[in-house]
């Protein structure tokens, strides 16, 4: 069965972006990407590099991870917002909302149904894992439905922002295995937990 990987970067203090949500690694954006961190992605999670990233690094390969991305309104916002309708054209793109109506790019699927059980049909299907790109508020409400956690974690703190989870989660403590990790002599420590049975 397919699993559900939330795949996400944080910053030590569980941050996922600043206050404002913007993406934390643009133009304006307080992360630094080191070489080292891009070279990892495209070795190890080529497919989680967003379309126009990988134009420019001539990135072709499929990957092993993931065929299927999952990502909020408010998330997928931030690429509308730099005139991108669809990031990840290479993967099956669903964006959950109950405010949009119409998608901006036709093979961007649009999903007013609940996340859970969306997710679930999901993991019936053929296919490589589901990767939960984000944010916080869809994270928040697949919580127990999150199969494993790789956390991309940078090397800086930022006291206050866009937490992993949504402040509005339930309560509800769960166990993790540790079960890869590789670290960056920039700092960066990417971190694979598979949740350990209940």
């Amino acid at each position: 069965m397919r699993r559900l990987v939330h795949y996400i970067a944080t910053t030590l203090d569980g941050f996922i972006a600043g206050p404002d949500g913007a993406d934390p690694t643009g133009p304006t954006g307080f992360w630094p990407i080191p070489e080292e961190y891009i070279d990892h992605l495209v070795a190890e999670y080529p497919e989680t590099l967003p379309g126009h990233a990988r134009e420019a690094l001539s990135v072709t390969a499929e990957g092993t991870h993931f065929d299927t991305v999952l990502e909020g309104r408010r998330s997928y916002e931030v690429g509308l917002a730099a005139g991108i309708t669809d990031a990840y054209s290479h993967l099956r793109h669903l964006v959950f909302s109950r405010t949009m109506t119409e998608s901006p790019d036709p093979a961007v699927e649009l999903v007013a149904d609940d996340p859970v059980a969306t997710v679930r049909r999901l993991k019936q299907q053929e296919g490589k894992d589901i990767w939960l790109l984000g944010g916080a508020e869809l994270a928040g409400s697949l919580y127990a439905e999150i199969d494993m956690l790789i956390l991309k974690v940078g090397p800086l703190t930022i006291a206050n922002g866009i937490p992993l989870f949504s402040r509005k989660a339930a309560f509800d403590p769960r166990t993790w295995s540790l079960t890869d990790h590789t670290v960056l002599k920039s700092g960066a420590v990417f971190l694979t937990y598979t949740r350990a049975a209940d």
